[in-house]
């Protein structure tokens, strides 16, 4: 495997440390292999780091190491021994330390990838963490579940349907899906991915590079998804929320995509 570049070719740098990408979703989603996927095509341009969170294990990150996307000390774990939503949105310490321990021994990096563990449709990174953030669904864990919302789904930057190539073998409207996570997300863009489909990763490689873009032209601002709107039921009076302001709760189950 080729050695990464020691900094992106982007002009006008105005940005001094890496991007902060985070990605998130429900446990299954194929995270970690759409982490895989983005070194794979990218580290032969752009300098990367991996941070990985498990509760009990640093599983995700030896999965990562043993596929040979990425020198193996470029990619660090946290182990979180919580709820995973409470190490990348209510107590960030541990994930900034990783963060800045990996960006001080590489430097300079291009772009930090942050992988959440496994949560709920309420798991979004606190804007302290990462400067943007992709949140992954996937067609096997049912086609409704784009309609569904919360945060991560309606807020984060950028929405991943995932694993489209699976969806003749699971009954699943891929199309469909993605009108209804984007009728959830209000304009923001959707992305309906297969590793197996060489469009679909180049639109979602041309998307980070965009975002790259914006990091390193100072351009980027990044924003809060913040917890779940409260809400009414018909047969209510008043309104409630479904999160306590802590990323508790249960799920029901801002650059464009480049074409």
């Amino acid at each position: 495997m080729p050695a990464p570049q020691k900094g992106c070719s982007v002009p006008d740098r105005i940005s001094t440390r890496a991007l902060r990408l985070g990605v998130a979703g429900p446990v299954g989603t194929g995270k970690s292999s759409l982490i895989a996927l983005l070194c794979r095509e990218l580290s032969g341009e752009l300098a990367l780091g991996v941070i990985t969170n498990d509760i009990y294990t640093d599983e995700d990150a030896r999965f990562l190491r043993s596929a040979g996307v990425l020198d193996p000390e470029r990619i660090r774990a946290v182990e979180t021994g919580a709820c995973p939503h409470t190490a990348i949105r209510d107590d960030v310490t541990a994930n900034l330390l990783a963060v800045e321990d990996l960006e001080e021994d590489f430097a300079p990096l291009d772009v930090v990838l942050v992988e959440s563990g496994g949560d709920n449709l309420t798991a979004t990174f606190s804007p302290a963490l990462v400067d943007a953030q992709i949140f992954v669904l996937d067609v096997a864990g049912g086609g409704d579940v784009a309609r569904k919302g919360g945060p991560g789904i309606a807020r984060a930057d950028l929405l991943v349907v995932n694993k489209t190539d699976l969806a003749p073998y699971v009954g699943v409207d891929v199309p469909q899906m993605v009108a209804d996570g984007q009728a959830a997300r209000e304009g923001r863009p959707v992305l309906a991915l297969s590793r197996t489909d060489p469009v679909s990763v180049a639109a979602l490689c041309a998307w980070v590079r965009s975002v790259l873009a914006e990091h390193t032209g100072g351009r980027l601002v990044p924003v809060d998804p913040g917890p779940m709107a409260p809400h009414f039921h018909a047969e209510d009076d008043h309104a409630h929320g479904h999160g306590d302001g802590h990323g508790h709760g249960h799920g029901h189950g801002h650059a464009p995509i480049p074409q």
